[in-house]
């Protein structure tokens, strides 16, 4: 799995459990595609304070899927969903498959 699809996932699923000043850093960095300096800059903090913080959130970010494999089992719905849709002809699943994995 690419690494920023990854990192967007554990957050997706994760981020609420980090803390504001987290989620906001984290955002710029990975969601919003900032440099590390223009994260600094904006937070007068060191550009290895933001590395070390997006390392540690990171971090955390996949010890909570670890312990809780709710990106793992999004992931294995969504296939199973893709496939279901694959092997039928029918209006209908079709139709039901597709409003599924929009609301995925």
């Amino acid at each position: 799995m690419d690494k920023l699809y990854e990192q967007t996932l554990l957050y997706d699923f994760y981020g609420e459990l980090l803390t504001d000043h987290q989620k906001q850093i984290y955002e710029e960095v990975v969601m919003n595609d900032y440099s590390l300096s223009e994260v600094a800059r904006e937070y007068d903090i060191s550009r290895q304070g933001v590395h070390d913080l997006i390392r540690r959130i990171d971090k955390s970010l996949e010890e909570y899927e670890e312990k809780l494999h709710l990106v793992r089992r999004f992931l294995e719905i969504k296939n199973k969903i893709e496939k279901i849709h694959s092997l039928t002809d029918s209006p209908e699943i079709t139709r039901l498959t597709e409003e599924i994995l929009e609301d995925l």
